[in-house]
């Protein structure tokens, strides 16, 4: 594993990680393109067809560590394989449901094999692809979330158009038959496994690096979310017609691939490093979106850039997580995997809910100063975090 050019068999262990990722995210973000539907469906508000939502990122963010961290020395492709044939039962299921609670119940269990899936595709990424090609393999794991978004979720949502909601989850179930295929035929067998306690576990996150190192990338995911979460209101307030709003937001997924793409090479060679200036520029383009609104292409062209700047971090700090751990508790690198799916649910949570805040207090555009500003605070804890970093390699 000490080369520098990926095998076939390196690639199609990419691709399969990739694609995981993908069923999984069309999974978890297409609720949110076929809520009306099943709002209508269930006879429920739209209120509480939104809990589907809330529910599946809290279960995510809460359950995923403890289940890492509890099955830490489980054989990781056997493990794997159960995972992926739970999930393909559960969305199954999902398309037989016919009440709200039902429903809740199978998407809350759905999130904890997502998260703990996800972690694990980080892990066997990063365990098993050459030191110097790991940026580029997680940045296409990640990349399968991105894809999720701009492909996965609108076809999702348009088979609900077509047939109903139902029948979207065949779509999720069908890819996880896929994806579980894939995994069988290309998932190592030789992976590493550690027999540790949960207080050895835990011990990881009571260590001040790592507390750091989560909070980055919460930092970096509540800047833009703070003002992502309210983008259509910003684009009426710059007189977008109605009927260029779906085009616009497909166009911010679009760019953010390429965000995925440099979030790789970023992370090639002194990632946190790098990361100290990435959240600098994040914080200027999301302050200037406060002055360039006020004219419609300047505006279009600083939403373009918002997104190249926003998941620019991914990469970067699920390998700091990983390494850090390696150095502090070893036997804690499966819970240390898990921390920056929980962290950018941290983050996506805590710079809505700001920017909701700032929205219901003032004028709207203050959003994107708020933005800016956590974007500022996420540098200076990456300059502290690299200042650290260097002090401990000159203690070496």
């Amino acid at each position: 594993m000490q080369g520098t050019i990926l095998s076939k068999q390196h690639w199609f262990l990419i691709l399969t990680l990739t694609l995981l990722t993908f069923v999984l995210g069309t999974s978890e973000f297409v609720i949110v393109g076929i809520l009306t539907d099943i709002s209508s469906n269930l006879h429920i508000t739209n209120a509480k067809a939104g809990t589907l939502v809330s529910a599946f990122a809290i279960t995510f963010a809460i359950t995923t560590p403890l289940v890492m961290s509890a099955t830490s020395h489980f054989p990781k492709r056997k493990w794997m394989l159960f995972l992926i044939g739970t999930f393909i039962i559960l969305n199954a299921l999902c398309v037989i449901s016919t009440s709200y609670f039902m429903l809740l119940s199978l998407r809350m269990i759905t999130a904890i094999v997502t998260g703990v899936l996800i972690s694990l595709a980080m892990i066997v990424a990063s365990e098993t692809i050459p030191i110097t090609k790991r940026g580029i393999a997680i940045s296409c794991v990640f990349g399968g979330f991105t894809l999720a978004n701009v492909i996965g979720v609108p076809i999702g949502t348009v088979i609900a158009r077509w047939y109903d909601w139902h029948a979207t989850f065949l779509l999720t179930t069908f890819l996880g038959g896929v994806a579980f295929l894939a995994s069988i035929l290309n998932l190592p067998n030789k992976l590493s496994q550690y027999r540790s306690s949960m207080r050895d576990q835990f011990s990881l996150l009571t260590h001040p690096r790592i507390l750091m190192a989560f909070f980055i990338p919460s930092l970096g995911f509540g800047a833009t979310y703070a003002v992502f979460t309210y983008l259509v209101p910003i684009l009426k307030k710059m007189d977008a017609p109605s009927s260029s709003i779906s085009l616009i937001l497909f166009g911010y997924g679009f760019i953010s691939i390429f965000s995925n793409i440099l979030a790789g090479k970023i992370a090639s060679h002194n990632a946190i490093g790098r990361l100290r200036f990435v959240f600098l520029v994040q914080a200027f383009v999301l302050i200037c979106l406060y002055w360039t609104t006020n004219h419609f292409i300047f505006g279009l062209i600083n939403i373009g850039m918002m997104s190249l700047m926003a998941i620019l971090l991914t990469t970067s700090t699920q390998l700091y997580l990983i390494d850090l751990a390696s150095i502090y508790q070893p036997k804690a690198t499966g819970l240390a995997a898990s921390l920056m799916p929980v962290a950018s649910n941290v983050g996506i949570a805590f710079g809505s809910a700001l920017g909701g805040i700032v929205y219901h207090q003032g004028p709207l555009m203050n959003v994107t100063l708020v933005g800016g500003l956590i974007a500022f605070f996420a540098s200076l804890l990456t300059f502290l975090s690299h200042r650290l970093d260097r002090q401990q390699m000159k203690l070496v």
